[in-house]
């Protein structure tokens, strides 16, 4: 009875009866919005970080950034890892860590000129890099060639010294692993690096790379290998 009676109250009281019943409502959706965009704001935030050393991007937020260049490119994306060789020896040598960390920063900015407005490049941890760039299946073998040369100039730390650098890079694209998806062009990557370790040359990962069994928690390359040489 009570309900009918609000229907057939005076306008008046029914505007006011569901403007009550309205604000609670209105309190919880602008609640709600705002609780929206300041979680969106924090995941923004987190992608965003950077690491302190290198003022690369951390893993999710390269990784973000590396999926959305190869959807949008596909087989003209090259997803790329890099790993600095003998880098215990440099942290245990006469310069100590900072030495290391001048190297690691050297590294950074190498990379991050080497992919230029076409990629994004982040550290993965440690001495560990990863890049993903736009370039044509024509270029690669140049491109990557390039790169190892340019990361293995010496690099000078603090007191003028030269610092010896080498780094294992492999390489993987969506034309030949089959797919855009990057947790699989990176598993790809990551076994044709290993599998040039310390040879001083870029390896193209080929669909074996994307299988290849895991050894001590680490992919492991297969024959079938394709290895660029150095750039001189």
């Amino acid at each position: 009875m009570a309900s009918i009676a609000r229907v057939h109250a005076p306008f008046g009281q029914r505007a006011l009866y569901i403007t009550t019943l309205a604000v609670p409502l209105t309190g919880w959706t602008v609640h709600a919005v705002s609780l929206h965009r300041k979680l969106a704001a924090t995941r923004r935030e987190f992608a965003d970080r950077r690491d302190p050393l290198t003022g690369l991007l951390g893993r999710d937020g390269y990784t973000t950034r590396a999926q959305q260049i190869t959807d949008r490119y596909g087989d003209n994306a090259l997803a790329v890892f890099v790993d600095l060789d003998h880098f215990k020896e440099i942290n245990d040598g006469p310069g100590g860590h900072a030495a290391g960390d001048r190297v690691l920063a050297a590294t950074a900015q190498r990379l991050t000129a080497w992919a230029g407005n076409r990629g994004v490049v982040g550290r993965l941890g440690g001495d560990e890099f990863a890049a993903t760039v736009r370039i044509a299946p024509a270029r690669r073998e140049l491109r990557l060639a390039q790169l190892v040369a340019l990361l293995a100039q010496p690099v000078q730390v603090d007191g003028g010294a030269l610092v010896d650098v080498a780094a294992s890079v492999g390489a993987a694209s969506a034309d030949v692993i089959g797919t855009t998806d990057l947790t699989l062009l990176q598993r790809a990557a990551d076994a044709a690096m290993y599998a040039g370790k310390h040879t001083g040359r870029a390896v193209i990962a080929d669909r074996s790379h994307a299988t290849a069994p895991s050894i001590n928690g680490r992919r492991a390359g297969r024959p079938g290998t394709h290895t660029l040489g150095a750039a001189a």
